[in-house]
């Protein structure tokens, strides 16, 4: 996705430990029009797939699944990190670590609304290691529902979670492949 990449050569910031900061559009501050336009891609390369579902996890997440569940006129399920007073223990979850935070955390999906007649549709915002696809994943198992495929807004493919994910015979588009974030540059791979 071209537009995805110019505005992460003109937005993004590359931080120390291959972190690539896009908070100024992707991850705090969200640019609605950029995320429409990329939940439109996703649902448009996912369409025939029967997907009932869109799934990710908070909080970043969940712009860009919201904008493909939009396009596809599906719910859009996003799992939790931390437990509210009204939900009771009849949960999906997995723990997760996170790269950028360098936390673990237990995300749940309460079971009522992930079943085995589900067909998912995992959307996140980055892929490196694939710890947080990796928990939904599991989730979905857990379910017994089927994953159609998994949507990722940027991957870092020189770290290992997109292999993997492929090797495991997921079907993943990334719309922005980052091969580098050497010298403080982004170089994409695709």
């Amino acid at each position: 996705m071209e537009e995805l990449k110019t505005v992460i050569k003109e937005q993004g910031k590359v931080l120390p430990g291959n972190i690539l900061k896009v908070n100024s559009f992707l991850n705090h501050q969200i640019d609605p029009k950029l995320m429409y336009r990329i939940g439109q891609t996703f649902a448009e390369y996912f369409k025939n797939l029967g997907i009932t579902k869109v799934l990710t996890v908070e909080a970043s997440g969940i712009a860009p699944a919201v904008m493909t569940g939009l396009a596809m006129e599906v719910p859009v399920v996003f799992a939790r990190k931390s437990k509210s007073l009204v939900v009771k223990n009849d949960v999906y979850s997995a723990e997760v670590y996170s790269y950028t935070k360098k936390v673990s955390n237990h995300i749940y999906i309460e079971k009522q609304f992930l079943t085995s007649d589900d067909k998912v549709l995992i959307i996140d915002d980055f892929l490196a290691n694939g710890e947080a696809t990796k928990g939904l994943i599991k989730i979905t198992d857990a379910a017994n529902a089927d994953i159609a495929g998994i949507g990722i807004v940027i991957e870092k493919t020189f770290q290992t979670g997109g292999q993997y994910l492929r090797d495991q015979g997921y079907n993943v588009l990334s719309l922005a492949q980052i091969a580098s974030l050497e010298n403080n540059q982004v170089k994409f791979a695709n």
